[in-house]
């Protein structure tokens, strides 16, 4: 189930979870990041690859590029078992920007974000369905877990990917990793 809680800067909870889809909405539109939950009716295979997700959610992502003009879209896809899980779990477990904004959509599996906006910390769980869209320059990471398992579409304004500046704040070392959160 997604859900939204926002702690302060040294780690501690200032609210209780949020797992009401709407209130999540409105509580990330105020902040000028979007989140939606998508209905999918798409019935993947277990071991679907790049190709099978993207033509399962052609239409989806044919509407968004009408929208905003997305030079690349690609399929992230992590298991449990990867040898190199803890490598690439910490490429975007650290505070950074982008230039550009960032769109992710989770097909399956789960994955926590953190936005650092306001001297508070906004973390939100996303789950199978949902869609986000982090605003260019907006403090932000992303912890996968110890044993990341999803399929999440990645939707890139450049053909450059993903390109993220570190702000050197260790922030990141104060919340509760995504294992801690969401048990």
């Amino acid at each position: 189930m997604s859900s939204l809680q926002i702690f302060n800067e040294a780690g501690k909870a200032l609210s209780t979870p949020v797992t009401d889809v709407d209130a999540i909405i409105s509580q990330l539109d105020e902040l000028n990041i979007l989140f939606e939950r998508w209905e999918t009716s798409a019935q993947l295979p277990a071991d679907a690859t790049q190709e099978d997700i993207l033509a399962a959610y052609q239409d989806a992502i044919a509407k968004l590029n009408e929208t905003y003009g997305f030079e690349l879209v690609d399929v992230a896809i992590l298991s449990p078992d990867n040898p190199q899980k803890e490598q690439i779990r910490q490429q975007f477990n650290f505070e950074h920007t982008h230039d550009d904004f960032e769109v992710r959509f989770f097909v399956e599996g789960s994955g926590l974000f953190y936005f650092h906006l306001n001297e508070k910390v906004y973390l939100l769980l996303c789950e199978k369905g949902d869609l986000i869209s982090v605003p260019a320059k907006i403090n932000h990471w992303f912890d996968m877990g110890a044993n990341p398992d999803f399929k999440l579409i990645r939707f890139f304004p450049t053909q450059d990917g993903w390109v993220a500046e570190g702000t050197g704040n260790n922030i990141a070392t104060r919340l509760p990793t995504m294992d801690a959160f969401a048990a």
